[in-house]
């Protein structure tokens, strides 16, 4: 298979995502917002060095699988092989966050903490941010040591509505086609 990635959009009950793959794995996933997936796809283009094309590959096929479980609360691990390069702390962030219980949460001081860089909370938030690969590299389980959300590059009832779909509950989610709520 040509070295490229592979874009395709994926409805999700928390509104479309785009996705992106590799011939060896998912490589994005992220929320439609216009300027952070074009900030997204540049970084992607420039990390892997190859164009990028609209299309379908079996791990997009895969990740709408996989979703499908997880909305429907039958899933609590991705089993498709993610390519997450990045700086060497990013990397440590984002394994860290791999480990975290479904449908348990940390703070943001905690993630610091144990990628071995205590006081660099702001330092894990940033890196956070930089997740492309949203839900399933779940940064939506981190959240401020008061207990509050914090941040989310995909705004913060989307960082509720997984939480709450994590810990049971049946949460309100954005309908695309209407733009109303309704629950899953």
């Amino acid at each position: 298979m040509e070295d490229r990635v592979v874009m395709a959009m994926v409805d999700t009950p928390l509104g479309p995502m785009a996705a992106g793959a590799r011939p060896d794995g998912l490589c994005l996933f992220e929320f439609s917002d216009p300027n952070r997936l074009q900030t997204q796809v540049e970084a992607m283009r420039r990390r892997f060095r190859c164009p990028v094309v609209t299309g379908d590959s079996p791990y997009l096929d895969q990740l709408r699988d996989e979703l499908r479980d997880y909305f429907a609360g039958r899933r609590t691990r991705f089993s498709i092989p993610l390519l997450a390069p990045g700086t060497p702390f990013q990397e440590r962030v984002w394994a860290r966050l791999l480990e975290i219980p479904y449908g348990q949460t940390i703070s943001y001081e905690e993630l610091a903490v144990s990628v071995g860089a205590p006081g660099s909370q702001r330092a894990v938030g940033t890196a956070n941010g930089s997740n492309r690969i949203a839900i399933l590299i779940p940064c939506h389980r981190v959240i401020n040591k008061s207990g509050k959300l914090g941040g989310y590059g995909g705004e913060l009832w989307r960082k509720q509505a997984l939480l709450t779909l994590e810990r049971g509950g049946q949460p309100s989610l954005y309908t695309p086609l209407t733009g109303s709520s309704a629950t899953l």
